[in-house]
């Protein structure tokens, strides 16, 4: 594995794209090396294999996958590595993206996908970090550090909660 931690997110089409925006700056904020692919599972089936298949030589140590609708991304792109692949599901017009988190997170015994919330992109960098941490302090110190940061915001919230209870 590569000194610098990285990530690969791969889209089943360029219409994720904004959602995964969210993602790419996140990973970016951990300072994970990111690369960004559009490979579809049913219309490019041979560079989704071959990605995977090459992605622990070339030095990623997660990938993200994100498709909609019939969202095999993820789980064509587990078969072909051992490396952690975090399926992200797009929500779709057909079932409201039921039918891409079914996709995502139903694999066989043997090929798991880790797979966050239908549009979840934020938690799929998050996840991904958290992977990485294991073989990067710099990260896992961020990562404590934006627990700390929420855990404070949720303070402040409750502290202007209470206080604005206190008024009726």
């Amino acid at each position: 594995m590569s000194t610098v931690p990285r990530a690969a997110v791969i889209m089943g089409s360029d219409s994720d794209f904004p959602i995964l925006r969210k993602c790419i700056q996140v990973l970016k904020e951990f300072d994970i090396e990111t690369e960004v692919h559009v490979i579809s599972a049913h219309r490019t089936p041979h560079e989704a294999v071959e990605f995977a298949a090459n992605a622990e030589a070339n030095g990623f140590g997660v990938i993200i996958a994100a498709a909609g609708k019939a969202a095999h991304l993820a789980g064509v792109l587990a078969s072909c590595t051992v490396l952690p692949v975090i399926g992200l599901p797009i929500r779709s017009s057909t079932m409201d993206g039921l039918d891409s988190l079914l996709s995502t997170v139903q694999m066989p015994k043997g090929i798991p996908v880790a797979t966050v919330a239908i549009d979840g992109a934020e938690n799929a960098s998050i996840l991904a970090a958290q992977i990485l941490s294991l073989c990067s302090e710099g990260i896992r110190g961020k990562l404590k550090e934006q627990r700390k940061q929420m855990a404070g915001q949720v303070r402040e919230k409750d502290r202007l909660i209470q206080e604005e209870a206190g008024k009726i």
